[in-house]
């Protein structure tokens, strides 16, 4: 068949051959026979006896040449059946294949395109055989490939790939350029060079490698435009990629940190932690994770000096080995920021505390004024009234009721010096302890409000120092004043315990309460004095309501060792 080997050629060959080594015997003794013959008739000698002779040596030989001849045929026609089932079978090959095949004679011109040369060329097979292979061929490459066809019949190399590492471009029927692999070997048959190309259409792939190549562009385009460094880094801690952010923080440039062992990047006490945190974070096959969640992580940059970090990781695995990846960013001015606020705070922490002690030492000095000197003015003066009517017995009756209105009008006065020193100050608290002036405090509550209110004590005493004693005391007021304004309630319960070396006060209401969500009122800071009262002693205030439901506000006040422990 056309682009395949000749078998039947040589084949012929062979027969023919065979049959001249078998005949040229028979024919030189018929030869021989015939001339004894002719030379006995000519000679008119023994005629009958030379007939015979030559009968008795020509039959046999004849036999002989005859069954020779019918093996000959025989072995013919077995060889031409078998050379035909060869090629039966390769042209079945041939066309089952799904690549398309495509031979050409030295002419390059097309003898042989197969059933897969057709669906990728859109060529039927008629109108392509005898035609040149530039039908085929893309106009500007047309030259170079039929110098490449010469070159390779000259070179006498049985096989090899076209185009080496190059992709090669083929011609449809109707003018669209694909991408092909191509392979071509060469043979002859009947002394004529024949070319065979076996190719392969490569579009999908060459599209899939082109998409790839754009979408590694753009990865890399991002990687290199993020403005936090990400490095990532193989199962044996080594650097395989480092992009421009990273050059910048570390000071190292990628082409000296490809290879390198992640330990460039940590100082040398954090090495060894940090070595066992990626092997779990490995093991433990979790995508993603934040390092350092509670603390600030340390980088080292190539000139030696350290700088806080923020990094998290995450890990892929590629053809069985993983990778992690380490996105990081420098936090140097955001630490420095949070040092200083964390500065300001406690600066403005010791300040609203001293603040808050000269308010309570004021409010004592004034509030022991009012009850040392005042009260005792007033007293005196109620003495005083009292004498003014002794001596003056037969004073008319509008003299008496003068001084009896004089007389009730300093005892409403000396009861409300009193009431506003205990505001200012409750002697109690600096004479007998806190819980006698809570007690004092919700007796009073009681007396003005009208609403019930108990007080209940985990421990009779607490060892507390004066800015805690006070802070509870005030943080009680406070509340128990918010609930006489706002709450409508007609029960309050007041707890003060010692839980887990914590001091709890919680003071619960069964009022008309306020949804938690609700926003602050103007020139409202009821809520927000507790929460600075607390805050000045290292705690906390929490506040539960809801509308209906009343509202419960909880404060947690840390305690000192020895009333921890106690």
């Amino acid at each position: 068949m056309p682009g395949s080997a000749r078998p039947d050629d040589s084949s012929t060959t062979r027969d023919w051959a065979l049959t001249a080594l078998v005949l040229t015997p028979v024919v030189v003794i018929v030869a021989v026979i015939g001339l004894l013959a002719l030379s006995a008739w000519w000679f008119g000698g023994y005629p009958p006896e030379m007939f015979y002779a030559a009968a008795a040596v020509g039959l046999p030989a004849a036999g002989v040449t005859a069954f020779l001849l019918y093996r000959l045929a025989r072995a013919r026609s077995v060889t031409q059946t078998s050379l035909r089932s060869a090629e039966a079978r390769v042209t079945g090959i041939v066309e089952a294949a799904m690549d398309p095949m495509i031979a050409i004679d030295e002419r390059q011109r097309v003898v042989l395109f197969n059933a897969a040369a057709e669906a990728a060329f859109q060529w039927p097979r008629r109108a392509v055989v005898g035609q040149s292979i530039d039908m085929l061929i893309p106009t500007r490459f047309r030259g170079e490939h039929r110098r490449h066809v010469e070159r390779f019949g000259r070179t006498g190399v049985t096989s090899r790939r076209m185009g080496g590492s190059t992709v090669l471009t083929a011609l449809r029927a109707n003018g669209d350029e694909f991408p092909i692999e191509a392979s071509i070997s060469q043979h002859r048959e009947a002394g004529e060079r024949i070319f065979t190309v076996i190719l392969r259409d490569i579009t999908e792939r060459a599209t899939a490698e082109r998409q790839l190549a754009q979408s590694e562009a753009r990865l890399r385009g991002i990687l290199d435009s993020a403005m936090d460094a990400i490095i990532t880094v193989d199962e044996a801690q080594r650097v395989v990629l480092f992009n421009a952010a990273a050059e910048k923080m570390f000071g190292c440039p990628a082409e000296q940190a490809i290879g390198a062992p992640l330990a460039w990047f940590i100082p040398a006490r954090f090495r060894d932690t940090h070595a066992g945190h990626v092997q779990r974070f490995g093991a433990a096959g979790v995508s993603s994770r934040r390092m350092g969640a509670t603390r600030i992580v340390m980088g080292l940059r190539r000139s030696g000096d350290e700088f806080p970090i923020d990094a998290s990781i995450s890990q892929i695995e590629e053809h069985g080995v993983k990778f992690y990846t380490v996105i990081l960013r420098d936090v140097s001015e955001r630490v420095k920021a949070d040092d200083e606020l964390r500065r300001s705070k406690d600066e403005l922490k010791e300040l609203a505390t001293a603040a808050g002690s000269a308010r309570e030492q004021e409010k004592m000095r004034i509030a022991r004024e009012l009850h040392d000197e005042l009260a005792q003015a007033m007293t005196g003066l109620k003495m005083d009234l009292s004498m003014v009517r002794m001596t003056l017995p037969g004073a008319g009756a509008e003299v008496a009721s003068r001084l009896d209105k004089m007389d009730r009008q300093i005892d409403v006065t000396i009861a409300s010096m009193r009431r506003i020193a205990a505001d200012l100050r409750p002697l109690a608290l600096d004479d007998l302890g806190l819980v006698p002036a809570l007690e004092s405090l919700v007796d009073t509550f009681n007396q003005r409000s009208g609403v019930a209110c108990e007080l209940a004590l985990s421990h009779p005493d607490f060892e507390l120092t004066d800015a805690q004693a006070t802070a509870v005391f005030r943080i009680v007021q406070e509340s128990l004043t918010n609930v006489a304004k706002h709450a409508n309630a007609t029960q309050v319960e007041v707890t003060v315990e010692n839980s887990a070396g914590e001091l709890v006060v919680t003071v619960r209401d069964n009022g008309a309460g306020f949804p938690a969500d609700a926003p602050v009122k103007p020139n409202s800071y009821g809520l927000l004095g507790l929460r600075e009262r607390a805050y000045l002693l290292g705690g906390e205030v929490r506040t539960m309501s809801a509308p209906g439901s009343g509202t419960e506000i909880e404060v947690r006040l840390p305690l000192a060792a020895s009333e921890a422990s106690a």
